[in-house]
């Protein structure tokens, strides 16, 4: 069994110690979730692990097999854009993949001019290869990846592709090459539900171990069974998925937090004998002075969790919000949405989700006036005071400090209950600490990065919030306050997303965008939604009941010879047999060389599961016909 064992790695940057003498082992399956607030050093923690950053010191903390191999996807990918989709995806080391990638570039030649000789040669040689190493089921696995994951095109240039399409290459590549650990720092942004719903599924059945940071929370539920938590530079574990994770931290709060009120406790009942004039006339006396001492030092031990929160006051919203008539919108050649009817009220809570690219974010651009409709109307409220969270950060300059970012737009925040507070305290109490104010806003970590740019936005009051994927970048205590902050927030939330956890907690309706220009509404929760949808898909599935013959119920053998028709049919069974066996051998010959031709590797995939299903029928009837052909 291959292991991974880290011991004492310490790490920092600058005064700032990330983690300190960290030791843990993984183990092959293991399914670890790696959590903290951002900052805390979980995508840092995964560089070192494998092999990008390096630990403090010069000491070995990793103990390995030689052969062990790891795999890392990054938050921000990032290959030469001169390389192709074919070039990065088989990336790996291994004899296997380089063979799979050899094959799929004479492949590509042979398509190209069929009647070349060196192409010929390339491709005979290229197939000799894979007979000899036996590559065709990683040839096989890597095109289920490359289709699930959306694809097609091996010879586009990697810097043609937008920022989801690389993130979809990077983690292909890492997927193909299968290594003994694989390293996904938040694999499921640019993702939709069916593709992660399939990811899931794919890292449950991986047969190495996986360390994977990510915000969502069903993810972690259905994949991990190991949670590392990273705080206060110190990692700990907890056995089972997220939701096991949530149980077993309360349970340690709650018992660390009766642990700190006896010593509250205790020390004001010292402290009362100190102060009745306490002396150390007797030894006795002295060691319950010391007792007082050290009971004073180690009082608030306890490091609760870090939290943000967010008790700003809103300005007033009447009615009157957003509303958009018979609105169209049409960018190039495609059609976003046409004819629109859209009313926002003052308390609403919309979700907006679906397929990627259908004009999710365009529609959000819309609502906030930073798009122009094609036709129709957009009709904004007077008292409306809007808030937008983009993907990216705005008017942020990176040599500007904290403090100042945030003066430019307040020198205190008011809070919900009347009173205010200053800047630095703002910053506080959104987990950066006094002494970091002056930090550069180009020295703080992406996250970080986001949490101070939605301060900044909350900190103008307003009363319309519209969000453009907030989980991407933030940690999952900070989306579990911003839940709690977004259920009271007494104006309109709008909410464009892919976690299905953070739009179950914030949204009441979802606009779903179907692709080509369909959208559709649905009143309730996104899990209901995509329950539903499944449901829906395995009823369509099913054959139809109307068709088949009721199965008769098995009666005992009474019968000892084969009728005339079963005679017949046992004369010609076995060479059917041959001829559907000898079907599904071309079949998967032909799949094994299709190439990048992933609609025909569907067809032919249809082709092979029917022709499968008939054999096993046939089996099945020669095994009851066999009972009685020699009697």
């Amino acid at each position: 069994m291959k292991e991974l064992k880290v011991e004492g790695l310490t790490k920092t940057y600058g005064e700032k110690i990330l983690f300190h003498q960290l030791s843990f082992l993984i183990h092959e399956k293991d399914r670890i979730g790696l959590i903290g607030v951002n900052g805390t050093g979980k995508s840092s923690l995964l560089s070192i692990l494998a092999g990008i950053d390096f630990a403090d010191g010069d000491q070995e903390v990793f103990t390995k097999p030689n052969d062990y191999t790891i795999g890392y996807l990054s938050q921000e990918t990032s290959f030469p854009d001169e390389l192709t989709v074919l070039d990065v995806i088989f990336k790996g080391d291994s004899k296997q993949v380089q063979a799979v990638k050899e094959y799929e570039n004479a492949l590509f030649l042979l398509n190209q001019q069929p009647n070349l000789a060196s192409a010929q040669q390339r491709f005979t040689q290229a197939e000799q290869k894979m007979n000899e190493l036996d590559a065709w089921q990683v040839d096989t696995n890597a095109k289920i990846v490359l289709s699930k994951l959306g694809i097609y095109d091996l010879q586009q240039t990697f810097g043609s592709l937008s920022g989801g399409q690389q993130k979809r290459v990077g983690l292909a590549q890492v997927l193909i090459d299968e290594p003994d650990l694989l390293l996904l720092d938040e694999p499921t942004n640019h993702l939709d539900y069916e593709v992660i719903s399939w990811l899931e599924n794919y890292l449950a059945q991986y047969k190495g171990a996986l360390v994977v940071i990510t915000h969502d929370r069903y993810f972690l539920d259905r994949v991990a069974n190991r949670i590392f938590e990273l705080a206060h530079g110190q990692l700990t574990e907890y056995i089972g998925n997220y939701e096991s994770y949530v149980s077993q931290r309360a349970e340690l709060d709650r018992i660390a937090q009766d642990q700190e009120n006896k010593r509250i406790q205790l020390y004001k009942q010292e402290l009362a004998w100190m102060r009745a004039g306490a002396k150390a006339r007797t030894t006795k006396q002295q060691v319950r002075i010391n007792r007082f001492e050290n009971l004073k030092e180690n009082l608030h031990q306890v490091q609760t969790k870090e939290s943000i929160e967010m008790n700003l006051a809103t300005t007033r919203l009447g009615k009157k919000v957003l509303e958009l008539k018979h609105a169209s919108l049409t960018l190039g050649e495609q059609t976003l949405f046409s004819d629109l009817d859209l009313l926002i009220q003052s308390k609403e809570r919309l979700g907006i989700t679906g397929k990627n690219g259908a004009g999710k974010s365009s529609l959000l651009n819309v609502l906030a006036s930073r798009l122009a409709l094609t036709n129709g109307e957009l009709i904004v409220g007077e008292t409306v005071r809007l808030a937008y969270y983009t993907q990216q950060n705005e008017e942020m300059d990176p040599n500007k400090r904290m403090i100042a970012y945030l003066q430019e737009y307040a020198e205190e925040a008011r809070l919900a209950n009347g009173s205010s507070m200053s800047v630095a305290e703002l910053l506080e109490r959104f987990l950066f600490p006094r002494y970091t104010h002056g930090t550069l806003i180009g020295k703080l970590s992406g996250g970080e990065k986001r949490r101070l740019y939605l301060l900044r936005l909350l900190l103008q009051q307003p009363n319309v919030l519209l969000l453009d994927e907030p989980t991407n970048d933030l940690d999952i205590e900070t989306l579990t306050i911003l839940e709690d902050y977004l259920q009271q927030f007494p104006g309109a939330v709008i909410t464009v997303s892919h976690d299905r956890y953070f739009l179950d907690k914030v949204a009441e309706k979802q606009l779903i965008f179907n692709g080509e220009g369909q959208l559709e509404f649905y009143y309730g929760k996104i899990s209901d939604y995509l329950d539903e949808q499944a449901q829906n898909v395995t009823l369509k599935n099913q054959p139809n009941i109307k068709q088949e013959a009721t199965p008769s119920p098995q009666k005992e053998k009474v019968k000892k010879k084969l009728t005339y028709m079963e005679q017949k049919e046992w004369e010609t069974i076995e060479e059917e047999i041959a001829t559907l066996e000898e079907t599904i051998r071309l079949i998967e010959s032909e799949m094994l060389t299709c190439g990048d031709d992933f609609t025909r590797l569907q067809d032919l995939q249809k082709q092979l599961d029917e022709n499968q299903s008939q054999l096993d029928e046939k089996y099945e009837r020669w095994e009851y016909l066999s009972e009685f052909a020699n009697d």
